[in-house]
């Protein structure tokens, strides 16, 4: 018998970014790169582990604007070609380097890996990732969850009832859809959570979330077990805490495993390294670098000289970490055990998932060492989903979490700063308009109801919390300044047009051809009651 219960916990998420007006958009690149260096290796992981009978539970993430990208034909085309360019670029570096011992051999490794992701992608997978997740689900290896519709930062959204209701009623019938049963949980976007938001997850058999380390600790009451067993709200849904410590080991930057001087460094990469007319078919059309994903260098240290990147020893380095992650959470369970009163505790360690791959090269090899260590080499702990935990553990006190989030600050200052607060007053604006709309034409006609339906769409996508986010970090603010406008004037020129009753049906038709997310929305979903 295990005294304790590890969740591990990968939240995949990207903003909704479609753009068929154009044959090659930059931000489409967040995409690809996800799914080059993070969806893709995941699965190959955890369809490696399940062909072996590895047993394991992952809990995951697939959020709303994430799975609608991986299905949409038009994007995973213009993957398909991104991978055969990345194929090319590879035979060509296995030329260029052909007498060099050292980067020759890492241009095979490139080469051959790519290619093994094009294969998995066409052949394994018949292009359709998410299938290939929902079967990890009904297999019982993974235990994916939803997340806010398009990831709307809540807590900011909550003087329009009706609004918050909508990010998780939308996002919970899409779960539907696309797995065939209720979300078993939700990861509320940016662990954003107020108090109330629980009955509109309870409204959907939503059965848990997860909050930061602190919105348990300061719950009211105090939580006997701190972070290290779940509360429920008062609408009967349980809430889960972030563990610091298993976190800290993954995600810091001084002292978490990413940064070890073995490791891949991220920000070489041939795309910038290279002369500029060798690597022009592989970048931006306007000639514009990019990274391409072949980097030859190890972070090596806080220097400027870097060493030559060795596979082999980053994945025995990954071992190694996963054998100290181990060890640690053994201890931490052992000396967890004597202070729960009986009750088993539950140690949260979420990351983004995007961390495993994109941003740490060698997160995958890490999970996936990790996941055979707990399986063959210890019987401390086992690995859990929340939905286990609380099955075996069904009473639990009640409690009330406080405002929270995670992230710097801990509370909203990502989000609402400076540089990002002229965008609320016009979100909030624009939710009034939708409930009022909603209201107003309980049974719209044909027409009506097309352009209203995509006005809540278009108030959604400006909802996201990624383009606050980007204003506030200072990254790609430009475009993140203009999908904010771009979707509030759309909103408004439907609203304008929904109440003078002159729908321009070739402009309906274009965005809705654009911004094509959520077909089986329903505007009424902003219903006041």
């Amino acid at each position: 018998m295990s005294i304790g219960s590890l969740a591990l916990v990968l939240h995949a998420h990207l903003p909704f970014v479609r753009h068929p007006e154009y044959e090659d958009f930059l931000e489409e690149d967040w995409l690809y790169e996800a799914i080059s260096e993070t969806y893709l290796p995941l699965l190959l992981v955890f369809d490696r582990l399940a062909d072996e009978g590895v047993p394991y539970r992952v809990t995951m993430t697939l959020t709303p604007t994430l799975v609608t990208m991986l299905r949409d034909e038009l994007l995973m085309g213009r993957y398909a070609r991104k991978l055969d360019q990345l194929c090319e670029l590879g035979a060509r570096e296995v030329h260029r380097t052909r007498n060099d011992p050292v980067f020759s051999r890492l241009a095979h490794f490139y080469r051959d890996h790519f290619e093994t992701l094009r294969g998995a992608f066409r052949e394994r997978y018949k292009r359709d990732l998410v299938s290939a997740f929902r079967r990890l689900q009904d297999a019982g290896h993974l235990e994916i969850i939803t997340c806010n519709a398009t990831h709307g930062f809540l807590p900011l959204m909550q003087q329009t009832p009706e609004a918050v209701r909508a990010q998780i009623t939308v996002a919970a019938n899409h779960y539907r859809l696309t797995f065939g049963r209720d979300a078993p949980g939700i990861w509320l976007a940016e662990c954003g959570y107020f108090p109330g938001v629980e009955k509109y997850l309870a409204a959907e058999r939503i059965r848990y979330f997860f909050v930061d380390t602190h919105g348990l600790t300061d719950a009211t009451p105090r939580p006997l077990h701190g972070p290290f067993a779940p509360i429920y709200t008062e609408a009967g849904v349980a809430a889960y805490a972030r563990d610091p410590e298993s976190s800290q080991q993954v995600w810091s930057s001084q002292h978490g495993y990413p940064g070890d001087p073995v490791y891949r460094e991220f920000y070489r990469d041939i795309g910038w390294d290279l002369d500029l007319d060798y690597i022009r078919p592989f970048i931006q059309p306007t000639g514009e670098r990019k990274n391409t994903g072949f980097k030859y260098y190890r972070i090596t240290g806080k220097t400027q000289d870097k060493q030559p990147y060795d596979p082999d020893a980053a994945r025995e380095r990954a071992v190694t970490h996963a054998g100290n992650f181990l060890f640690n959470r053994e201890k931490q369970f052992e000396w967890l055990a004597g202070k729960m009163g009986g009750r088993k505790p539950v140690v949260v360690a979420p990351y983004d998932a995007e961390l495993y791959g994109h941003w740490w090269f060698e997160g995958p090899w890490f999970l996936e060492a990790l996941i055979r260590k707990v399986a063959q080499e210890q019987k401390t702990f086992q690995l859990v989903a929340p939905s286990d935990d609380l099955a075996e553990h069904p009473e639990n006190q009640v409690a009330t979490p406080p405002l929270s989030s995670w992230g710097a600050g801990g509370y909203a200052n990502m989000w609402l700063d400076g540089s990002n607060d002229w965008i609320y007053r016009h979100l909030h604006h624009c939710s009034r308009q939708m409930v009022a709309l909603a209201k107003e034409y309980p049974d719209a006609p044909t027409l009506v109801r097309r352009a209203l339906n995509q006005a809540a769409r278009e108030l959604l996508l400006a909802q996201a919390s990624d383009w606050a986010f980007i204003m506030k970090t200072g990254t790609m603010v430009d475009y993140a300044v203009r999908r904010t406008k771009e979707h509030i004037l759309r909103f408004q020129r439907l609203h304008e047009q929904i109440r003078d009753g002159r729908i321009d049906q070739g402009w309906l038709a274009h965005i809705e051809g654009k911004n094509n997310l959520f077909p089986e929305i329903d505007y009424r979903v902003y219903r006041p009651g």
